[in-house]
């Protein structure tokens, strides 16, 4: 349990815990402001929900999304600017032009095809059940509740869906596409097939806020919180003070390690052996420094040829059931 305990130390952590309570400071000293501006434009979109629905829940992340790959793209075809190179993890991998726009075009009509149908689907299923554009903004804590059930369940969700898209038998004609990129960028955490794109990337993150019945404004904010942790996750830029992408990183690199977000699936499940093996564990941490990990803890000298190790026995049984 060692790495579910490092989880769960991080997220209990004092630091965490100071976080937290200057979070709800500020959402107590801004509440009264907040409710004033989501009443002017609930008012204004007062006689199309629909519109403010889309507003929230598809133009906001998008443009979350797209402004933040735009830089990303931009590092990644020019290698400008020179210090961002520093943060690279997997370094020797030229931009590849064509390879780029054939991703371009995914992404595009996933979100445009997929993504936004699901997405306004939604509305008449949470309006049915309760109102999810009211003009009473939800409270500190219940929007707090509400990102922590969404991440519980989308860990929960894309883990066994993503561990399903690699087995053998139907993993080249569905999940390979998404692995195309053994070096991913920004934009590949929505480069899928279609099917891939519906299971891993969409219900998982959707699921969670109907079960809950979200405010409109606490979905705009967790699915932005998902487009920009998937963009940081595929970036293959460890950058200080974000997340760190070490660990889907290195699934991407040996593709039958570390299939969910957390990480403690993955631990209970025994599928992050080679990842706790392996130099990319230790690196696996927030950097509060300037200083790149490729200078502090610099990757060993990759070997031309990887070696797979055995994984628990429980795991190995469930996996040679499954491949049955």
């Amino acid at each position: 349990m060692e790495q579910a305990q490092r989880h769960a130390t991080a997220f209990l952590s004092p630091a965490n815990a100071d976080i937290l309570g200057l979070l709800q400071h500020f959402w107590w000293e801004q509440g009264d402001s907040w409710q004033e501006q989501w009443e002017k434009l609930y008012n204004y979109y007062s006689d199309n929900e629909l519109a403010l629905f889309f507003l929230c829940t598809i133009v906001i992340p998008a443009l979350s999304f797209w402004m933040y790959n735009a830089v990303l793209i931009v590092i990644h075809l020019t290698g400008k600017p020179h210090f961002f190179t520093e943060y690279k993890i997997q370094k020797n991998h030229p931009a590849d032009l064509a390879k780029l726009g054939r991703a371009l075009i995914t992404v595009v009509c996933n979100q445009i095809f997929i993504s936004i149908p699901m997405i306004m689907l939604m509305y008449p299923i949470m309006k049915y059940f309760g109102n999810p554009c009211s003009i009473k903004l939800h409270t500190y804590y219940l929007v707090l509740l509400d990102l922590i059930i969404c991440v519980l369940i989308e860990e929960t969700f894309f883990y066994y869906s993503h561990w399903l898209l690699h087995h053998h038998k139907i993993y080249k004609y569905i999940h390979k596409k998404h692995h195309d990129w053994t070096a991913p960028i920004g934009i590949v955490g929505f480069y899928s097939h279609p099917l891939d794109h519906i299971l891993s990337n969409m219900l998982p993150a959707i699921i969670g806020p109907m079960l809950m019945g979200s405010h409109v404004t606490s979905i705009m904010l967790w699915f932005s919180i998902v487009v920009i942790g998937t963009t940081i996750t595929h970036s293959g830029y460890h950058l200080p003070f974000l997340p760190s992408p070490q660990f889907h990183d290195f699934h991407h690199l040996k593709s039958n390690q570390c299939y969910g977000i957390v990480g403690i699936l993955d631990r209970l499940n025994g599928t992050d052996l080679l990842f706790r093996q392996n130099k990319a564990y230790d690196r696996h941490i927030l950097l509060f420094g300037l200083t790149p990990l490729n200078k502090s803890l610099p990757p060993p000298p990759q070997k031309k040829k990887s070696t797979d190790t055995q994984t628990p026995y429980v795991w190995e049984n469930y996996h040679r059931f499954i491949n049955k």
